[in-house]
């Protein structure tokens, strides 16, 4: 089992900057994929960005360039550092991650980031 718990949520003005981080326990070898989404009010999940074990990271085309995701493998966390925040970034923020020799994703329990304008 893994257990991921998120931090760094919070309320924050439109052009503001917040840095969410996800730490992993339980049993488990090293990640091949960590990764944050987020879901706002009345919305699906959607991707935000993921990095693989070997650093190959992706970005959601409304975060590129504001946002900035980065892992320690030593530590097996997960950062998100968030950049010129808008309103539309409003959601809870979950953390992701893909254990290595296991086809399962495991979420954490959510983190509410609050943009106001």
């Amino acid at each position: 089992q893994v257990q991921l718990v998120e931090s760094g949520g919070g309320l924050v003005q439109a052009g503001g900057s917040l840095r969410l981080s996800c730490a992993a326990s339980g049993s488990f070898f090293g990640f091949n994929v960590m990764g944050w989404y987020r879901q706002a009010p009345g919305k699906q999940r959607e991707l935000v960005a993921t990095i693989s074990m070997d650093s190959t990271i992706m970005y959601a085309e409304p975060v590129k360039g504001r946002f900035t995701i980065s892992r320690d493998n030593a530590k097996n966390t997960v950062d998100l550092q968030m950049n010129s925040l808008k309103p539309e970034d409003t959601a809870v923020y979950y953390c992701s991650a893909n254990p290595v020799g296991d086809l399962s994703h495991y979420w954490g329990q959510g983190t509410q980031v609050t943009v106001s304008s």
